[in-house]
């Protein structure tokens, strides 16, 4: 078994502002652990998560796939974005969130566990999708599927904090159709997608969408039931 990140540098003052790993979060680890082995054939070069909150999912897929052997050449990985992208076959780690606590904690748990996060203060892709054209090999999502009025998840998203790691708008879906529509042009030719939804989200249909527009094969990883939510890993490749 792969060991859960430590996250023990965080406090409680921490999770007042940043999505503590929950039920759904041990699910999509979960998810990944019974992909190890492929995503490690996979030889993953780029890594990337949305919207990372406590930094625990991308310090666990580092921990499958082992620390980049290259370091940014800059002197601090806390809110910077990565002006190198190693020309090696290990991993780099990037992680991006709207909420600047997010990005200190998940910096701070890279560092815990040893593994070389790169947060990124942006929404989504942000200003690296033009950058990452093609070329996220893994790419991870656990999004705010909360079905909410819409008017919240917008507060939710502009107000950047612990909020818009939960409340999803109509259906739930209103940050990740945003997403969705990037896809196709963030994975790589071998990428895989690993998206966190509830049953609310209309998992068939968004299988059938991503089908049908970009030729994306889907299947469910795992699914386990949470008190009253059903939740979901469903993985898209080519």
């Amino acid at each position: 078994m792969i060991p859960t990140p430590d996250i023990s540098d965080l406090t409680k003052d921490d999770f007042l502002h940043v999505y503590e790993p929950a039920e759904d979060t041990f699910l999509l680890l979960d998810g990944l652990e019974e992909d190890a082995q492929s995503l490690r054939d996979l030889k993953p070069r780029i890594c990337l998560e949305i919207g990372s909150g406590s930094g625990c999912v991308s310090s666990f897929i580092g921990t499958i796939l082992g620390p980049s052997e290259a370091r940014p050449s800059y002197p601090s990985q806390r809110l910077c974005t990565p002006n190198l992208i190693p020309r090696c076959p290990s991993s780099v780690y990037l992680c991006t969130d709207i909420n600047p606590h997010a990005a200190r904690c998940t910096a701070s748990t890279g560092q815990q566990n040893k593994i070389p996060l790169n947060p990124i203060l942006a929404s989504l892709a942000g200003p690296l999708s033009k950058r990452l054209l093609h070329s996220v090999d893994v790419l991870l999502f656990n999004p705010p599927y909360v079905p909410t009025y819409s008017e919240e998840a917008d507060a939710a998203q502009e107000g950047a904090g612990i909020a818009g790691s939960w409340a999803g708008g109509a259906d739930g879906m209103r940050v990740t159709e945003r997403l969705l529509e990037q896809i196709g042009d963030l994975l790589s030719p071998t990428g895989r997608f690993y998206l966190v939804a509830v049953k609310q989200n209309d998992i068939p249909g968004i299988q059938r969408r991503m089908s049908e527009k970009y030729g994306l094969q889907s299947q469910i990883v795992i699914q386990r039931r949470a008190g009253r939510e059903h939740l979901f890993v469903v993985r898209f490749s080519r």
